[in-house]
């Protein structure tokens, strides 16, 4: 498992968010500067945009969803582990405030999922059974809530491809999920600019690779 957790970040690289022309309202001006300071590899200036978004659009779950994204994405390219715990305090902490105001979320499962498998990759032996079963649970809720969600598809069989692969069993089921999840990106289509859009890439990676 530890070798697909530990690849997670990467389908993280590259997003689709569709650029409006100009932007009117301080919160789209404030989610485009933070987009494009995350793209920059800005995390923490980002991070810090969100957060002042958050703090004035309190009924909006998607500045909180950034915060905790990309601090649990941080966590995967440390180098120094005794920084992942106040990293993913800090995405628990927004996870739980988007979750406040959007219950029942798919795409906030999916985040708290990469959070559990983020706690497992700093310490596999202590955290791999503590939080592997947290993770599926969150997928399987995910899953019945929006069984055509690409993300909820394509990370629920890059998770379980990761435990196929350590406990030696057959990713052939886990590798037709990864594949139906790419046609479902080609027909999602996000709510606004802003919503999450991301997966595609790294879900033609996954594939490309399954079964080797």
């Amino acid at each position: 498992m530890i070798k697909i957790i530990t690849s997670v970040v990467l389908f993280i690289c590259s997003f689709a968010f569709a650029q409006t022309a100009a932007t009117t309202s301080p919160y789209e001006q404030g989610m485009g500067k933070a987009m494009g300071l995350w793209k920059e590899g800005k995390s923490v200036e980002a991070t810090a945009v969100f957060e002042r978004i958050a703090s004035v659009e309190k009924t909006n779950w998607l500045p909180n969803y950034y915060v905790a994204l990309i601090n649990t994405i941080e966590v995967f390219k440390l180098q120094d582990k005794s920084k992942a715990p106040a990293l993913l305090d800090k995405a628990q902490l927004a996870l739980d405030d988007a979750t406040a105001v959007s219950p029942n979320n798919p795409e906030l499962m999916v985040v708290q999922a990469l959070i559990y498998t983020a706690w497992i990759v700093q310490d596999p032996m202590a955290n791999g059974m503590k939080y592997s079963g947290k993770a599926m649970e969150q997928y399987y809720k995910a899953q019945a809530l929006a069984p055509e969600n690409p993300r909820v598809v394509f990370s629920k069989a890059e998770f379980e491809i990761g435990g196929a692969k350590y406990w030696g069993k057959d990713t052939k089921p886990m590798c037709a999920e990864v594949e139906r999840s790419i046609g479902l990106f080609a027909k999602f289509k996000p709510e606004t600019t802003f919503h999450p859009s991301w997966g595609l890439d790294r879900a033609k990676e996954v594939l490309a690779n399954c079964g080797k």
